[in-house]
């Protein structure tokens, strides 16, 4: 059962706590499958199944500032008004950044686009999240999982998508870069 939950200029579908432990649970089952032999097989960032997408980017930023700017509203609107200037399907006047810094929180992201729950908060060093593209079939998630690592003065998010709706991989890999790992690195030496 989907709860709606009201806000002042929208209805957003939200999972129930249940549902995304639920999802969640038989998620991770399928990222213990992926090994990284797998990923020594693709030569890639999308696994040779197309099932999973790993991506290692690295910011001139520390892992404080990189794990504030995809967990804070403000800083991540911020990161999303450079995508919005050239996108307009991404309206951030219609639904505005919502971003919960509790594990089991709720998140909106590029004019609620992407919507989700926080699985797991560790501060400064991880992210896991309950992750969908609101287009997708009701109830479909995916797992995005966000490991921040200390590389020199820089932080290096080694990322890993799995989950998602068969034959997206690649325009989800495409889309990661785009709207996640280039406004962020702009955001970040602004």
């Amino acid at each position: 059962m989907m709860t709606a939950k009201k806000n002042s200029t929208t209805m957003v579908n939200t999972p129930t706590r249940r549902q995304v432990i639920a999802g969640v649970a038989i998620a991770f089952g399928g990222l213990t499958l992926g090994s990284t032999e797998a990923w020594a097989e693709a030569g890639g960032e999308i696994s040779h199944t197309a099932e999973a997408i790993h991506q290692e980017p690295v910011f001139k930023a520390s892992r404080q500032r990189v794990y504030a700017a995809l967990t804070d509203t403000q800083q991540f609107n911020n990161v999303t008004e450079i995508i919005a200037a050239r996108e307009p399907r991404i309206s951030l006047e219609k639904s505005p950044t919502q971003i919960s810094r509790e594990a089991g929180g709720a998140f909106s992201l590029f004019g609620g686009i992407i919507v989700g729950r926080h699985i797991e908060l560790v501060p400064n060093q991880r992210i896991v999240q309950a992750w969908r593209v609101v287009y997708w079939d009701p109830g479909a998630y995916s797992i995005a999982k966000f490991e921040l690592v200390e590389q020199g003065s820089g932080t290096k998010i080694v990322f890993d998508h799995s989950g998602f709706p068969k034959g997206k991989a690649e325009d989800l890999a495409e889309g990661w870069k785009a709207h996640y790992w280039e406004p962020l690195e702009k955001f970040l030496v602004s």
